[in-house]
């Protein structure tokens, strides 16, 4: 069962991915009942959650069976806890390749005026291409843009578009995996299979692995950068509990 749902994770294409996850999701947390792990998010507790990633980046016990959240959306949903985001009056807010696990809880706030935008997400309010937003600019306060940059041709022109979308003053958060190891970006563009780019890239689907250069090559798209480190922010949480990556920081770009 565990090679299945592997080889499903790795080859069936993202928009049936989301779909069937919604069947998924009412199966898994049966099977996973306990008290080991917990999610923030949802708030519910497993006897532990499930593998996710390719087979360079497997990791274990890390996505939830109900709400589907990995450790960078935990990490995440803990960060905005500290924020104003559920409580200022009124938020303009574009969330770019929308999560599951957010979705709704974002959808359903009162105080945000919340519109998704995606390539192909069936779960999208807007389809386009991030190299060339066909909107005005300076429309909105927050915009959330997480786990794109890896998979794009043009990194820079997509973050300097996302900066020309976002309201002066506005804030917003674009995650993407990084190796922390790596003090600079590594990416080659000659580097074009499947199997090669998941070797070096970490997925079959992405184009760069970034360094810790990540925060320099925002600011050269325009923006202001703070960083949001959880050992330092968080105080005492049970990482273990919680299966948060204690070195994943997460860099709030600002203009």
């Amino acid at each position: 069962m565990k090679k299945i749902y592997k080889f499903l994770l790795n080859n069936l294409p993202r928009p049936l991915l989301i779909r069937l996850s919604y069947l998924f999701k009412i199966i898994a947390p049966i099977a996973y009942k306990g008290n080991n792990v917990k999610c923030p998010v949802c708030e519910k507790s497993f006897r532990k959650f499930l593998s996710y990633g390719s087979n360079i980046a497997h990791r274990e016990n890390v996505l939830c069976p109900y709400d589907l959240t990995l450790e960078r959306h935990r990490l995440m949903w803990l960060y905005l806890q500290k924020t104003d985001f559920f409580k200022a009056e009124k938020l303009d807010v574009l969330h770019v390749a929308p999560e599951q696990c957010f979705h709704k809880k974002f959808k359903s706030q009162n105080n945000l005026n919340y519109t998704t935008a995606d390539l192909e997400s069936p779960i999208a309010d807007l389809h386009f291409d991030l190299h060339s937003i066909p909107l005005e600019d300076n429309l909105y306060d927050v915009i959330f843009c997480n786990h794109v940059m890896e998979h794009v041709k043009d990194d820079l022109q997509c973050m300097k578009e996302l900066y020309r979308v976002m309201k002066p003053g506005g804030w917003g958060i674009f995650q993407v995996p990084i190796d922390y190891d790596n003090p600079v970006t590594y990416e080659d563009n000659s580097i074009t299979s499947e199997k090669d780019r998941e070797i070096h890239f970490w997925q079959k689907d992405h184009v760069r692995l970034y360094g810790l250069d990540y925060p320099k090559k925002l600011e050269k798209a325009g923006f202001k950068i703070d960083v949001f480190d959880p050992t330092k922010s968080l105080g005492k949480i049970n990482y273990e509990k919680l299966r948060l990556n204690p070195k994943e920081l997460i860099f709030i770009v600002n203009k």
